[in-house]
């Protein structure tokens, strides 16, 4: 028999209910405990969810949070599993001796306590949990002082948090001194592209450099912007991975640990996304369907114009609230393909879901009678008008409003304010418009791997793009091709490179300074926009802010 059998406790917590989330954790004790574990480590805060941005500075949150690991610790053990050690994330107030008793509660620490016979046996705390959204490489931070070190069934476990595994100093260097067997790593890590891989060397390193096993517990679930894709994992001494949970969803896995600190597989593997685009796929599902059930919204709504970026947005939500919740709309203008009509008709006979006919010419026609507007200013009354026919079903029906504007778009302004980007949440907002493509392709794919009929038209992802704002528009009438426009704006957006870096690496001069123009001139719709799904590590409004008025430019 191993020494112990540790259950990686993935969970998808809510951000603030304390009570909720107790309970998920409990559950997750009693199932581990009923597999035969007597070790059951969660994520990073999973006992309030993550990040908690200024509810870190709300007194009665963080006493109610540090009122719950007591109570969950007493309920464990009155459930007759009191020898289970359960090691869980939460805040905790910084204690009475360390402030003034004034601010005894307005002063949060990232903790992880262990649970043991009742009671919390043993605490680490970091100073301090800050409020803004999620700890990052990028940030400084200060470790805590000592590791949450404890013994149970004969082997020595160390506890650390987060991006304690950055950096071989802290508690990290004290690993090797405490002569552990295994550490514990819990997590809060959202979703980015490439992003598991790096995880997966940093702890390597760090249980090779240290002689010891760790297990790594990540959240999973969507909260507000951010998606926490779990994938928990589990590395022996070498650094061989030895488990890992599923990607996107809750999870419990089982790993026997030996008296030597061996650690075997006791759960059958799981799958893991073959590719970056499926993984991106997961991402965006699992970040609207939390976003509109942690919301307790019921249904969706969006303008579906037979192009490939409502298309898509139309799948994505298909796939996470079903297609009772989606409604769609379609609105042509004066200007509007035949095509284009189909096209969205024959989406949502795909994705069966319902669709509406809108037309907004009588609209258009009762403003120009009154505005007699021209030029641009016309060709944006057409986006408003059908904004406002969202905005209306939505206040009037309950529904969520989608904006389906993508990342490429939102770089260089190429939308209406208070027209196309109107909406609550926007499922693309961090998908380059040639990664849409991909995405479109993949999920069509997918469909006919599971002999299921693809649900996007092979007519929408061909067709150029076009707002149909006027006749024969298309979107490279003022911007570059796609592909050129997304690697321009991959290494300016999201590695930096200036005007003359894009000139030496062969883009056209002119075009970079146009491009370049365009992305700084359109911060201030940015700003407005509505949240969207992160996948990268240059996000709009998460990881990129550049101030509005700003005369700096690039050169």
């Amino acid at each position: 028999m191993p020494n112990v059998r540790l259950a990686l406790a993935q969970t998808n917590p809510t951000v603030g209910d304390i009570l909720g989330n107790s309970e998920l954790i409990f559950e997750a004790v009693c199932d581990a405990a009923a597999q035969g574990a007597n070790l059951v480590l969660f994520g990073e805060m999973a006992l309030t969810g993550y990040p908690i941005e200024d509810l870190s500075s709300r007194p009665e949150f963080l006493r109610d949070a540090q009122l719950a690991v007591a109570a969950l610790a007493l309920r464990i053990h009155d459930f007759s599993l009191g020898e289970v050690a359960v090691v869980v994330g939460h805040p905790r107030a910084v204690q009475a001796d360390e402030v003034d008793s004034e601010h005894e509660w307005s002063i949060a620490q990232n903790t992880a306590s262990l649970l043991l016979r009742g009671h919390v046996a043993g605490t680490y705390a970091k100073h301090h949990l800050p409020n803004y959204s999620v700890f990052d490489e990028y940030r400084n931070f200060v470790p805590g002082e000592e590791l949450l070190t404890f013994e149970h069934c004969g082997l020595r476990f160390s506890t650390v948090i987060c991006e304690d595994i950055w950096q071989d100093g802290g508690p990290v260097a004290k690993i090797g001194e405490a002569g552990t067997d295994v550490t514990l790593v819990l997590n809060g890590s959202p979703f980015e592209l490439d992003k598991v891989g790096r995880r997966i060397e940093l702890v390597r390193h760090l249980a090779k450099t240290h002689d010891c096993g760790t297990v790594y517990v990540n959240l999973v679930g969507g909260q507000d912007d951010l998606v926490f894709d779990g994938a928990s994992f589990a590395v022996d001494r070498h650094g061989n991975l030895v488990a890992q949970a599923e990607a996107f969803k809750t999870d419990l896995v089982l790993i026997d640990i030996s008296a030597e600190g061996e650690i075997a597989q006791v759960t059958p593997a799981r799958n893991q996304p073959s590719s970056e685009i499926e993984a991106v796929w997961h991402a965006l599902v699992l970040g609207m369907r939390d976003y509109v059930e942690k919301n307790h919204f019921k249904s969706v709504v969006l303008g579906l114009s037979g192009g490939i970026d409502s298309a898509v947005c139309a799948a994505i939500a298909r796939d996470a609230i079903g297609s009772n919740g989606v409604f769609g709309v379609a609105m042509p203008s004066r200007y509007s393909s035949d095509g284009s009509i189909t096209d969205a008709e024959d989406l949502a006979a795909r994705l069966e879901i319902s669709i509406r006919t809108e037309p907004i010419e009588a609209f258009f026609e009762a403003f120009q009678g009154q505005l007699q507007l021209t030029d641009l200013a016309a060709e944006n009354l057409q986006a408003r008008i059908r904004g406002v026919i969202l905005m209306g079903l939505s206040n009037a029906e309950g529904h969520l409003t989608l904006t389906t504007g993508n990342k490429t778009e939102l770089a260089v302004g190429y939308s209406t304010i208070y027209g196309d980007s109107v909406g609550g949440f926007a499922p693309i907002k961090d998908v380059a418009k040639t990664m849409v493509w991909q995405l479109a392709r993949w999920r069509n794919e997918q469909a006919l791997r599971d002999g299921e009929v693809p649900p996007i038209p092979e007519s929408s992802i061909a067709k150029p793009p076009s707002a149909e704002l006027r006749p024969g528009q298309v979107d490279q009438d003022s911007l570059p091709e796609y592909d050129v426009l997304d690697k321009m704006l991959e290494l300016y957006v999201n590695r930096h490179s200036s005007v003359s870096d894009l000139i030496a690496q062969g883009f056209d001069e002119q075009t970079v300074k146009k491009v370049v123009s365009l992305v700084d001139r359109a911060e201030w719709k940015r700003r407005q926009g509505a949240i969207g799904p992160k996948i990268s590590g240059m996000a709009f409004g998460r990881d990129r802010r550049l101030p509005i008025t700003n005369r700096f430019r690039s050169h």
